[in-house]
């Protein structure tokens, strides 16, 4: 059975948070400031979702990933609104108005995201080329630019 809790960052599995961001030092950046959700089956860490505060008023989503071999089995969505629904109903984020991330400008997430109430905020131009020193392909494609999407609480 699927079990959806908070766990502290640290006990986060490297593997898994590698799959949405390959750059081991901007994981390190977020880590210790993150508030760490987690998908455990048979209590094994399948699925983990890391946001922290931003602004007054919203919370950044910095990583969320499952283990690639329970992808698109639902875990990921089931973790993105257990998230959601903490983040509303924490008294550590009252103040809290709006969820925001950064993604790829094409490929399965845009949608997984879209699906879940996110919505298109702006584009940084030339992000993926300018802050990771390999280049990121995703069905053969290279991700070159990076989208803001916001989410309302």
């Amino acid at each position: 059975m699927l079990e959806l809790m908070e766990i502290s960052p640290e006990l986060a599995p490297l593997d898994l948070l590698l799959e949405a961001d390959p750059s081991k030092k901007s994981i390190a950046q977020y880590l210790t400031t993150s508030q760490c959700y987690a998908a455990k089956l048979d209590n094994d860490i399948v699925g983990v979702c890391l946001v922290a505060s931003l602004t007054p008023g919203s919370v950044e989503l910095y990583n969320i990933a499952t283990k690639p071999s329970l992808q698109a089995q639902g875990i990921g969505g089931q973790l993105l609104s257990y998230t959601l629904e903490s983040i509303r109903g924490s008294n550590r984020y009252s103040d809290i108005k709006q969820v925001e991330l950064s993604t790829g400008t094409f490929g399965h997430q845009l949608s997984f995201y879209q699906r879940h109430g996110f919505r298109v905020e702006g584009v940084v131009k030339n992000h993926f080329l300018d802050n990771y020193s390999e280049p990121i392909y995703e069905n053969g494609i290279q991700h070159k630019d990076m989208l803001r999407l916001v989410c309302q609480l």
